[in-house]
């Protein structure tokens, strides 16, 4: 799963990051009860960082100290004890390993809010699987760091989890994912014009709805359902569909019928379970709706708390108005400033 690549000093610094993932039209589709699925999804800043600093061993540090920042905690921790603190920061410590020539302290960040619903959790394991394998003198493609991080989160963790928000941190951009057979997948970066990826950028505005999405019993209803309809079940049909169009819509530049793409995968996210589409978010969508937004999507699978994606209508200060109204009408409602991420995982050494 690695490649080789030059050595590294042993008292060095690793930086990496990977952004996170909004308005993901067809999610549901890329998991393992679909069987087969297409995404479309945006990769976005602020991006999850993680930075490395080794020194050789009897330096007189701990071997292993995390620093998880987003949860003011720092710690010792034993790449070959329990994962019971941080269990995916620490699970991805265990399967890439540490060279025992080395002390080192991992510094784990992003300023999205943990559970904001935008893979947030995939994009520091990919992060942080990049920083470590370069740590071990390797570096790993995108699409082999995606697989790692899908690998660490269902298969050592035992977690559900589809494959978009891995791919999306590792190749950053805007992705077109055809997954083929779970967890197979073909991935496309669309190239659409300067000027229409500025007006995205412009009318994107993404929303935190004031509490930690919770991967609920109401997601475990849909999953059973889901499972016991079939992979072509008319719902996740709908939403393959969907995806396909948002590329199509993309492609032309046409951002009027991309809004409508993603308030029609809103409702059907809704068809699949009334409660996937919170009170917050039809808060947050009346007001998107009153100021003439052209789309909303509420991010991830939906349910209590994460956040929500509105696409507004380019009318001169309509944006900075909604937002103020929304902000205004719950005060733990927040508006975090994004902007569209070109880049995927990106390590460098100092």
């Amino acid at each position: 799963m690695v490649l080789p690549s030059g050595d590294l000093h042993p008292q060095t610094i690793i930086n990496s990051q990977a952004p996170i993932r909004i308005c993901d039209i067809g999610g549901w589709t890329d998991t393992w009860f679909a069987v087969h699925g297409k995404v479309i999804n945006i990769a976005v800043t602020p991006c999850a960082t993680v930075t490395i600093a080794s020194n050789p061993q009897g330096s007189g540090r701990d071997p292993i100290i995390i620093n998880a920042e987003n949860f003011g905690d720092r710690y010792s921790f034993d790449q070959y004890g329990a994962w019971d603190r941080h269990p995916l920061i620490e699970a991805t410590i265990s399967h890439i390993g540490i060279p025992d020539n080395l002390s080192v302290e991992i510094t784990i960040s992003c300023a999205a809010p943990a559970g904001s619903a935008t893979g947030t959790s995939a994009a520091v394991t990919v992060a942080l699987i990049g920083a470590l394998t370069r740590l071990n003198n390797r570096q790993v493609t995108p699409a082999q760091a995606a697989q790692i991080a899908h690998k660490v989160e269902t298969e050592l963790l035992g977690q559900q989890s589809g494959i978009q928000d891995q791919i999306c941190a590792a190749h950053g951009g805007i992705n077109f994912i055809e997954m083929t057979e779970y967890p197979q997948a073909k991935t496309s970066q669309l190239e659409i014009s300067p000027e229409i990826l500025f007006e995205l950028e412009q009318r994107l505005v993404l929303i935190y709805l004031g509490s930690a999405h919770q991967s609920s019993q109401v997601h475990q209803i849909v999953i059973d359902s889901l499972e016991g309809h079939g992979s072509e079940f008319g719902l996740l049909n709908d939403l393959r569909n969907l995806a396909q169009n948002a590329y199509a819509a993309l492609l032309k530049g046409d951002l009027i019928a991309f809004g409508m793409v993603m308030k029609q995968n809103n409702e059907a996210q809704r068809s699949l379970h009334p409660a996937l589409i919170s009170t917050a978010a039809d808060q947050v969508i009346e007001i998107a709706s009153d100021y003439g937004a052209l789309g909303w999507k509420v991010n991830g699978a939906g349910g209590e708390g994460g956040s929500i994606t509105i696409l507004c209508d380019g009318t001169t200060g309509a944006k900075q108005k909604m937002i103020a109204g929304i902000e205004k009408e719950n005060s733990n409602f927040k508006h975090i400033p994004t902007q569209v991420c070109s880049a995927g995982l990106d390590v460098r050494v100092s």
